[in-house]
């Protein structure tokens, strides 16, 4: 009996000490960072450690097999990948163009992903050097960083057809910024310029850092329900969403760091939360403004989600100074929608309007030092029946085309009640 209970005993330890398989490695590359990922069947023992001459980081998973082979091409930052394989141990040795400096961790599973061991190679950031001259010059530029939801580890929602958000808000955001670049005074800023994932508060940092005056979120959720579809305009509440699809949206999107991959490590004292708070309140207001500006465009020609304009407790825009919006594009679980996010004529319809209203909220409320305050302090006319632009250009005058340029208008037609700025002539 005592020799059975044994050898039971054993058994149970020789399960205990069961290998976890190294399943795959995928990798992401963006501008500060290359990160690996490798999937595992269950949590794992390691260690990691760098080697000079050549650079290289060497990854050590004590009881682990290798199930898969692992292979890369074509990378800024890792030049090749070896890996050996021994009883109760595997090794990985990633050779790098270039020394970096590594940051891991383990991932419990969250949504389809499993067990995760990430490596983060770090580039050295390089100093930025900001004079006051810079950053306060007159007749400046409005900065709107727009930011592709998703990305890399993070695929978002995954429509019926196999899309994925990630990829419908990255090519959502070039084609906006293509359109907020053509418009005087004003400048996009892409917060992620390819596909790989950066963690929420990273995203309105780089926003803050580049001292832009407006962030726009670009999304294309999903929902339990396939029927629910049309575009959204969101900003940030702290005090509950307004309504089911926002309170699901926010808790969704808000998962995203989890899958990403992302160490959450927030720490404030009361002081900090105080001013925080006082500045965010601030940045709240204008954020209405320019939602509610962009929900006024999208309306006109796009479908939308109910009243199209809700909050939620979204994390990407809790930037404490910078005016925030999120905009759903469209239900990507809704195939329709789906379908028409996947359009280029769609999408260029969606992004002009979306640009439209971003102009409008900015002259309605400029920033200092900027172009398009010098153009709000201009004359105004409001157009009243009757009334041409020819008219308007001769009586006041300027040029038809002087006039269409600052309201970027690309017809001649005019609608009653229409505000059109005048240029300040010489």
């Amino acid at each position: 009996m005592k020799k059975l209970m044994y050898m039971a005993m054993m058994l149970l330890a020789g399960q205990s000490a069961i290998a976890t398989n190294v399943e795959g490695m995928r990798v992401w590359t963006g501008p500060e960072h290359t990160r690996a990922v490798f999937d595992l069947s269950d949590d794992a023992d390691y260690k990691l450690f760098e080697l000079d001459n050549p650079p290289r980081v060497v990854i050590d998973l004590n009881q682990a097999t290798l199930t898969e082979s692992l292979t890369i091409k074509n990378n800024k930052d890792i030049k090749k990948v070896r890996f050996s394989s021994e009883p109760g141990k595997v090794r990985i040795v990633l050779d790098l163009h270039q020394s970096l400096k590594p940051k891991s961790f383990l991932l419990k599973p969250t949504g389809e992903y499993g067990h995760r061991l990430v490596v983060d190679l770090n580039r050295a950031a390089k100093p930025q050097v900001k004079s006051v001259a810079s950053v306060t010059q007159s007749n400046r530029d409005v900065i709107v960083a727009i930011d592709a939801g998703h990305g890399g580890e993070d695929p978002g929602a995954i429509g019926a057809a196999g899309t994925h958000e990630k990829d419908i808000t990255l090519n959502v955001a070039n084609q906006l910024a293509k359109k907020i670049n053509a418009k005087p005074g004003m400048k996009a800023l892409i917060i992620r310029e390819g596909d790989y994932y950066i963690k929420h508060r990273k995203r309105f940092e780089k926003a803050r850092k580049h001292n832009a005056d407006l962030f726009v979120s670009i999304h294309a959720d999903a929902f339990h329900s396939r029927k629910v579809n049309g575009a959204s305009v969101y900003i940030l509440s702290q005090r509950g969403a307004s309504s089911e699809a926002a309170k699901w949206l926010a808790e969704s999107e808000n998962k995203s760091d989890q899958i990403g991959g992302v160490v959450i490590e927030d720490k404030q004292d009361m002081l900090s939360k105080v001013l925080y708070d006082l500045s965010q309140n601030a940045a709240l207001e204008e954020s209405h403004k320019a939602a509610k500006s962009v929900h006024a465009a999208l309306k006109q020609v796009v479908k939308l989600h109910g009243q199209g304009f809700g909050q939620a407790n979204f994390l990407v825009l809790k930037s404490p100074d910078v005016p925030s919006m999120l905009v759903e594009t469209g239900y990507i679980s809704n195939p329709n929608d789906e379908k028409k996010l996947k359009d280029p004529k769609h999408v260029d319809k969606l992004t002009r309007q979306i640009a439209d209203g971003i102009r409008n909220y900015f002259y309605q409320s400029p920033p200092p030092n900027t172009w398009i305050a010098a153009q709000a302090k201009s004359k105004k006319h409001i157009v009243q029946s009757g009334d041409t632009l020819s008219d308007i250009a001769s009586r006041h005058g300027t040029s038809m085309a002087a006039i269409k340029s600052i309201n970027n208008k690309s017809s001649d037609q005019l609608m009653i009640g229409e505000v059109l700025y005048l240029p300040n002539e010489p």
